[in-house]
């Protein structure tokens, strides 16, 4: 069913498949197009953890709109927040240990900035969300397991909600779809005033 909320012709800036398929499952239309901006790992929060997945989401975004003027495009872009650190996919196995071993029993937030950018018609509107992860403990053989399994590949913070058995998660506070990589609440939200405010042009 066509949903009529949603922008026309949209594009998703991401090679991400969860957010391929949270956007499919809501019966949103859309392509895929990989931007070519490559994320970095991890730094020091110099600015509001906020702001930085709010911009990387951006600059995702902007890196199509400039191919693409005439279509929507939607940029997203997950970060874990941790000690004053931000944290993004991990680059290796050993890496993706190190993140894990730092998350256990801890609460960090999961952070997902969402840009859209229509470039022929200068619009755009970036907005964030953020929900409250409290992992459990985690013993040595529990990483090694998981890691195992290769499914920390390309997740923030090292590992993915969405996985069968998941070890690590004991308590969200927010958004679930914002914790897999897209708050659907807030894309929602988003995509009725992009909408509306087209219809006034």
């Amino acid at each position: 069913m066509e949903r009529p909320d949603q922008p026309r012709p949209l594009v998703l800036a991401s090679t991400s498949p969860r957010r391929r398929e949270l956007l499919s499952e809501q019966g949103y239309e859309f392509e895929v197009v990989s931007p070519p901006f490559e994320e970095p790992s991890e730094q020091k929060a110099h600015v509001p953890a906020r702001h930085f997945a709010e911009s990387l989401a951006f600059f995702k975004a902007g890196a199509i709109a400039e191919k693409l003027p005439h279509k929507t495009i939607l940029g997203a872009d997950t970060i874990a927040f941790i000690e004053g650190r931000i944290i993004g996919k991990p680059r290796d196995r050993e890496d993706a240990h190190r993140i894990l071993k730092l998350l256990s029993d801890t609460t960090h937030e999961v952070i997902t900035g969402v840009a859209l950018i229509h470039a022929e018609s200068e619009r755009r509107l970036i907005e964030f969300d953020v929900s409250v992860i409290r992992v459990r403990k985690l013993s040595k053989a529990n990483i090694d397991a998981y890691l195992d399994t290769g499914l920390w590949q390309g997740k923030a913070g090292a590992y993915g909600i969405q996985d069968k058995n998941d070890p690590f998660v004991e308590k969200i506070e927010g958004s679930l779809s914002n914790v897999m990589g897209l708050p659907m609440e807030l894309l929602q939200r988003m995509f009725t005033t992009w909408t509306a405010k087209a219809r006034k042009r």
